[in-house]
């Protein structure tokens, strides 16, 4: 379904974005894996995927707060696979914690990464999309975003901010055949949840469908949207029924 195309997934060494790689790549698409600091495990995705799907792939470490350092990236990838097809801006990061009690660095980090880190990202893909006369770009929003929750005032900021740039580049580039959406995650069970404790009941009562959302979940709703090409500007929320 998607043979020959090139994706590039941020954040994609573990979780949600090594789970959304595996997807893409078992469609066909090769995959530029992009990580921030775990080269081992950004290796292993590569080795994982190529394995078992014959597709290509290829790990770039890049801080996509970073403008220029994105920027590199995009062209590397794009010297390496000839052209980019997909964009999935996964990468974050979290810094919780009480808002009166927030340092600045907490706050600001986040929206650098979460929110910038999209834009740059975006950004440098956005004059391939326009000279292939189309592309998909999928943002890992959150349904923190969307509801707010407390104790994530910099998280839930910047995940509303996925949103109203997906809004704002759906518009902007529709004509040019490109589109751009959003995927709401609800809690999933990654690395960055597994130390719920005591929370971890009380947050199962919350979830309509009882359960914590896997990372395969959340690639099965990529993967629907890369392959739309009726859809764009929509946030898709994958859970569980909390914000619905």
């Amino acid at each position: 379904m998607l043979k020959g195309q090139v994706a590039i997934v941020t954040g994609a060494s573990r979780g949600i974005g090594a789970a959304i790689a595996e997807k893409l790549a078992s469609m066909g698409a090769n995959i530029a894996v992009v990580y921030a600091g775990n080269e081992a495990k950004a290796q292993g995705v590569c080795e994982k995927i190529t394995a078992q799907y014959g597709v290509t792939a290829k790990a770039y470490k890049c801080d996509v707060s970073e403008f220029e350092e994105c920027k590199e990236t995009v062209n590397q990838v794009k010297a390496d696979f000839g052209t980019v097809n997909i964009l999935v801006n996964n990468a974050g990061i979290t810094k919780d914690g009480l808002l009166a009690m927030m340092k600045e660095d907490a706050f600001d980090s986040v929206i650098a990464t979460n929110l910038k880190g999209a834009f740059n990202m975006i950004r440098h893909c956005t004059g391939i999309f326009i000279r292939n006369k189309g592309g998909r770009i999928v943002n890992i929003s959150s349904v923190s975003g969307m509801i707010g929750n407390a104790g994530q005032t910099n998280y839930s900021a910047s995940k509303a901010g996925i949103i109203g740039l997906t809004k704002s580049v759906a518009r902007e580039l529709a004509s040019r055949g490109i589109t751009c959406n959003a995927v709401a995650p609800g809690f999933v069970a990654t690395d960055m949840t597994k130390d719920l404790g005591p929370a971890g009941e009380e947050l199962m009562k919350s979830i309509p469908l009882g359960r914590l959302g896997t990372p395969e979940d959340i690639a099965g709703a990529v993967a629907f949207l890369v392959t739309a090409d009726y859809i764009t500007g929509e946030v898709l929320k994958v859970d569980g029924g909390i914000a619905m």
